[in-house]
């Protein structure tokens, strides 16, 4: 699959139907050797008050998407095990 093909898609988590982001607004980790996707960073929605704070970002494995779909991408995660990495801004 190519990244214009997951371009714009959003991600939803079927554990809970939460809504975690949108493919353009993360990143992408890649296999350098194989091209292959290992996963999503997506950022945490930031509000007024911490925008200036330490961002966290949600790291979404590839062995956790469940289906990619025409407007939208499944996955399957329980959001107490998330692996969550602080940034700095």
């Amino acid at each position: 699959m190519r990244m214009v093909e997951l371009a714009g898609k959003e991600i939803i988590n079927v554990y809970d139907g939460a809504r975690l982001g949108v493919v353009g607004e993360s990143d992408m980790v890649i296999d350098p050797e194989s091209g292959q996707i290992n996963a999503f960073i997506i950022p945490r929605k930031s509000n007024l008050i911490n925008f200036w704070a330490d961002r966290q970002h949600m790291v979404i494995p590839w062995e956790s998407i469940k289906k990619i779909g025409q407007e939208i991408i499944i996955v399957d995660l329980d959001q107490t095990n998330l692996n969550f990495k602080k940034f700095m801004v």
